[in-house]
């Protein structure tokens, strides 16, 4: 029997879900979800469109598998950041040196933060998709207002401080350096929007 060496139309055998899924982020990142066509993602993924519809769905199930991926990632990181019980002003330095750092990254440029980059647009049309990112930003706050709590239990701030409050400022100012970033702000000023909502929560060092 003679067996048919001809390579199967489809996925390539190198093909990887993960790493397809970054490719696709990374031409959402670069040009947003509307601009991005399915040409796009097919030359960035390596895939045709009968594998990327077999492999993600549509479009849009797509782009919402890539927010997952950033929600996840916000997640873990602000997780790890935090876990250390050490001075608040040293925890929260760590997580915006670390995002400063993130949001200067990318081929074509800085591109900030994926969730602020492109959901925000398109969450004015798309319930699913304001509903993830209202989900994330949620996330993100009780995260900050967590670590805040526990630095007020062990006396790195006044038991009388409002911590969602600080909490929803903190968010604010990473949101608010993504938009710096894809403006063209460097990581000078990146870096002194994180210290000066660090000296806002935990009062100037020194004093």
């Amino acid at each position: 029997m003679v067996q048919n060496l001809t390579r199967p139309r489809g996925r390539p055998r190198s093909y990887d879900p993960a790493v397809a899924l970054d490719q696709a982020r990374t031409a959402f990142w670069n040009n947003g979800y509307a601009a991005t066509s399915l040409d796009d993602l097919s030359a960035a993924t390596g895939l045709n469109r009968p594998s990327l519809y077999g492999a993600f769905g549509d479009k849009k199930a797509m782009y919402i598998r890539a927010l997952e991926k950033s929600r996840a990632e916000i997640n873990s990181s602000l997780a790890q950041a935090f876990a250390p019980e050490d001075h608040l002003r040293t925890a929260l330095t760590r997580v915006y040196e670390a995002t400063a750092a993130i949001y200067m990254r990318g081929d074509a440029g800085p591109r900030g933060c994926f969730l602020i980059g492109t959901a925000v647009t398109e969450a004015v049309d798309d319930a699913d998709i304001r509903g993830l990112l209202a989900a994330t930003l949620s996330e993100i706050d009780s995260a900050f207002e967590a670590r805040i709590l526990r630095a007020m239990e062990v006396g790195n701030l006044p038991g009388s401080s409002d911590a969602a409050g600080m909490a929803r400022v903190a968010t604010g100012v990473l949101n608010g350096m993504a938009v710096r970033a894809r403006a063209g702000g460097d990581l000078t000023t990146l870096r002194a929007m994180g210290a000066s909502v660090v000296d806002l929560i935990c009062g100037r060092a020194g004093r």
